[in-house]
């Protein structure tokens, strides 16, 4: 959502936490906001593409939660369905598991290998002889996101890649705010 993003960025809100399956490039989408500092902490799953990204991370300006791409989509989706917690094979016996991520470097940042906040170890189960790591769900106060069309009564259509993300993340906010290409009468 470009355009609710920029408005984010005028209006100068501090301290977001942003659910993305990625972190935008350095002068686009959640780029936009880290060039101004606006994001206290990132949770991802892909975040490659955005230098800036890499530099406020690695100098401990910046928190982040790395989290694969399936792993997000089914915490936005419990977020959104009033579950709070399941259980996943992804991560079991990764650092993640054992509770060794690093979320946010300390002054000096990575170079300076001093670590101001670490992940949680994850609580973890056996079911029938597999182990699974516990994930928690994922809600927000504000789910800002994009959709095709909107009927005057808030209805949402998306197609192609939009559908991936934006239906969870709208389930998952107290509060949806949809920027739309076009909005229809019901």
């Amino acid at each position: 959502p470009e355009n609710l993003l920029a408005a984010v960025k005028r209006k100068g809100t501090k301290n977001l936490t942003a659910v993305s399956n990625n972190a935008g490039v350095d002068d686009f989408g959640l780029g936009l906001l880290l060039q101004t500092r606006q994001v206290k902490r990132m949770i991802a799953s892909y975040v490659g593409e955005n230098k800036l990204f890499e530099e406020q991370y690695l100098s401990g300006q910046l928190e982040v939660e790395l989290t694969p791409q399936g792993t997000l989509a089914e915490r936005l989706r419990a977020g959104g369905a009033g579950i709070p917690a399941f259980f996943t094979r992804t991560a079991y016996g990764t650092i993640i598991q054992s509770g060794e991520n690093v979320i946010k470097y300390g002054p000096g940042g990575a170079k300076a290998d001093k670590v101001e906040i670490q992940s949680e170890p994850r609580e973890s189960r056996d079911f029938d002889g597999r182990g699974y790591v516990m994930e928690r769900a994922i809600t927000g106060d504000v789910a800002l996101i994009k959709a095709w069309k909107a009927d005057e009564r808030g209805n949402l259509v998306w197609r192609g890649t939009s559908r991936n993300f934006n239906p969870d993340c709208a389930r998952a906010g107290k509060v949806c705010i949809a920027e739309v290409e076009e909005v229809v009468p019901v």
